[in-house]
């Protein structure tokens, strides 16, 4: 299977100034819960604001311009790359696209499923996740949360 997994606002923001503006406990709990044990590919900022590979999973980061070479951890220069060598190396595993921006933008076409989590407000920032057609999708509601900021779980699954 190959999921985007994202977290965005009412306006479509996933980050700010490099960073992602909002801290959601769960968020990163369920990240967690889906990736762990399979490949996560993801941009060189998003790779950066995380600062290393993460435990228990292969990393595969998306750069032209730097390379990272770590236990677990790879370099390639495109989603397509990305999902070749995800697909030869790993073939038992589920692939979890996870950002930025571009990198969603590239892997859309190739998503079977997208794992998001929409936090029910309006931030400013300056990275967008990409516009999709969403009747491409059947959307399901896996959990609310009604914290200070108040977000929703969604899965999107594409139709056949």
């Amino acid at each position: 299977m190959i999921a985007l997994i994202a977290a965005y606002t009412k306006n479509k923001v996933i980050g700010k100034d490099g960073k992602i503006p909002w801290n959601l406990k769960n968020e990163k709990k369920r990240f967690k819960e889906l990736t762990t044990g399979n490949v996560v590919i993801m941009g060189r900022k998003t790779y950066e604001e995380i600062g290393r590979p993460l435990p228990n999973r292969n990393t595969i980061v998306v750069s032209k311009t730097k390379t990272f070479d770590f236990e677990n951890c790879m370099t390639v220069r495109s989603v397509e790359e990305a999902l070749k060598i995800a697909k030869e190396k790993f073939p038992d595993r589920d692939v979890y696209i996870s950002g930025g921006g571009e990198i969603y933008k590239e892997a859309l076409p190739y998503a079977q499923v997208m794992y998001i989590t929409e936090i029910n407000s309006v931030i400013n920032g300056d990275v967008y996740f990409p516009d999709f057609d969403e009747k491409a999708f059947d959307k399901r509601i896996d959990a609310e949360f009604n914290e200070e900021l108040p977000y929703t779980y969604f899965t999107y699954t594409r139709k056949v």
